[in-house]
């Protein structure tokens, strides 16, 4: 039952890896509810400590939580619900308990992409957050973030200018609307999209609970995409749980003098791709969801604040594709002409680039020089434009 769920969930003095675990040597929480002492002591793996955590079988506080959440329309899901999100499942920590407000989307039907950075973002940041948001929804990924003011922001509201669902995962209650800025965001995402947090109605956003809640993000997230971060932010480490679970990290190169972009345009030295566009992000999944992702680079016509209108850019045609007939000609020949700019060692980069991706380490080899240094001159050729980056460490010439 239900209310079970809830009494292991607000168990104190056991962690979330011991109930996880827990779990997996019981059929579900009621069994754990209804065994007595002895049949505890039984069970393999359980410390003393635990069996008396166990034995704590007050309901009272779990019924309490979930009339409340009966009384304000909050959803519940469990870890064994069909509608908890799949690939949260396989992370080292999972809830075992999500609360929700709004409707949940089909999280395996599409790609979902977590949009994360700063609080405190440039102007240009903020643009391109809210253009970001609107290309990733437009082309038919999941836009998701943590609600807070910025990037996270400008990110949600950018998918719902695209009509398109979009989920904040808050590192607070459901019920609790943080920032107060916010308010008519949370609104909006109720009703195009939802709402999500591990923590019961009512829970205040206390500083360490983000994160905490920062590892649901990118667990959720098919791939993180990280604007404007600081050296310190809570988006490095949106990204690096990333990391650690598997998903693809994308960053929007920053300014390389503004501090704000310092933590950001790191990630690439550490094998994030860099993307201009959310159509370039979205494509790599495509393989993955044939039929349901579509190229979409339309912009916002305007930012929400008037003074930062966002520029149309003329469009191009893009020029077909064509096979290199000269395999030996120099791959950075056009490039050379048109900047003179390049270090001997920026050009010894380029020339073992083609226009398809190549593993980093292919790079490496046949350039001679030590991985660190390779790996910082592919960041400077990024943000030259000589440079592309791809999912799986690649990179290739523009």
């Amino acid at each position: 039952m239900l209310v079970h769920w809830m009494w292991l969930h607000l168990l104190k003095n056991l962690t979330l890896r011991q109930k996880k675990a827990l779990l997996q040597r019981c059929t579900d929480p009621e069994q754990l509810y209804q065994a007595d002492e002895k049949t505890l002591k039984r069970i393999e793996g359980i410390s003393a400590p635990m069996v008396e955590a166990l034995m704590q079988k007050d309901l009272r506080p779990a019924q309490k939580i979930l009339d409340d959440c009966t009384e304000k329309h909050i959803g519940i899901l469990t870890y064994y619900d069909s509608g908890y999100p799949g690939k949260l499942r396989s992370i080292h920590h999972p809830p075992l308990i999500l609360f929700y407000k709004g409707t949940l989307p089909d999280w395996g039907g599409r790609p979902a992409i977590g949009v994360v950075g700063t609080r405190k973002a440039t102007p240009y940041g903020l643009r391109i957050s809210r253009n970001m948001g609107y290309q990733i929804a437009g082309a038919g990924a999941l836009v998701v973030s943590g609600g807070a003011a910025g990037i996270d922001a400008e990110a949600l509201y950018g998918a719902l200018q695209a009509g398109k669902p979009a989920v904040a995962v808050l590192g607070c209650g459901v019920d609790v609307v943080y920032p107060a800025a916010n308010r008519d965001l949370f609104e909006k995402l109720e009703q195009c999209g939802c709402i999500l947090s591990e923590y019961i109605p009512g829970t205040r956003p206390d500083r360490w609970r983000f994160p905490e809640r920062n590892r649901i993000i990118s667990g959720i997230s098919s791939g993180i995409l990280v604007v404007e971060a600081p050296e310190r932010s809570g988006a490095l480490n949106t990204a690096h749980h990333a990391k650690e679970q598997g998903r693809d990290v994308f960053v929007v190169t920053g300014n390389i003098d503004n501090p704000l972009c310092t933590g950001s345009n790191a990630l690439l030295d550490e094998g994030a791709v860099s993307v201009r566009s959310g159509w370039q992000l979205v494509e790599s999944y495509e393989s993955l969801y044939p039929g349901v992702l579509h190229r979409f680079e339309e912009q916002i016509a305007q930012q929400a604040e008037p003074a930062a209108p966002i520029q149309r850019p003329a469009p191009k045609a893009k020029p077909t594709k064509k096979p290199i007939d000269n395999r030996k000609k120099s791959n950075y020949s056009v490039l050379d002409r048109e900047n003179k700019s390049y270090t001997p060692e920026e050009q010894a980069i380029l020339a073992c680039l083609k226009s398809t991706p190549c593993p980093v380490d292919e790079v490496i080899a046949a350039t001679g020089l030590p991985a660190q240094r390779v790996l910082s001159l592919l960041t400077m050729l990024t943000l030259k434009g000589a440079v592309q980056n791809h999912p799986g460490k690649c990179v290739s010439i523009k």
